[in-house]
């Protein structure tokens, strides 16, 4: 089991890690947050959004299923939204610098994390 402070310091030893957060999903509000190269409590509110019209559009085509993980891809960066399947209230939000990170290692590594987190 690992807290929040612990899983964060996890998810930025992650190769290319620039920063990272858990985030309560109902409200968008962040519960722990590392890394200072953006405004991670407006990227928290924001990808909120990214969740719920992902789990609406699961809901209305009558999915039998449930988000895994969301990967955004940028030019520069990788976005991975994971939610948390001991809490779903919950979901972890990691930025990687997309030149110098190795994408299947990082979904690997926060799905280790996450299957440990616990709040």
């Amino acid at each position: 089991m690992a807290d929040i402070q612990k899983s964060l310091e996890e998810l930025l030893d992650i190769n290319g890690s620039i920063a990272a957060c858990i985030v309560d999903s109902n409200s968008g509000m962040v519960l722990g947050k590392l890394g200072d190269s953006m405004d991670l409590d407006l990227a928290a509110a924001v990808n909120t959004e990214v969740v719920s019209a992902k789990k609406r559009a699961i809901k209305e085509l009558k999915l039998d299923d449930t988000i895994e993980d969301i990967l955004i891809t940028l030019t520069k960066q990788y976005h991975i939204i994971c939610p948390v399947k001991s809490n779903s209230d919950l979901f972890i939000y990691l930025v990687l610098n997309k030149s110098v990170a190795n994408l299947a290692l990082a979904r690997l590594k926060v799905n280790s994390i996450e299957s440990i987190l616990t709040i």
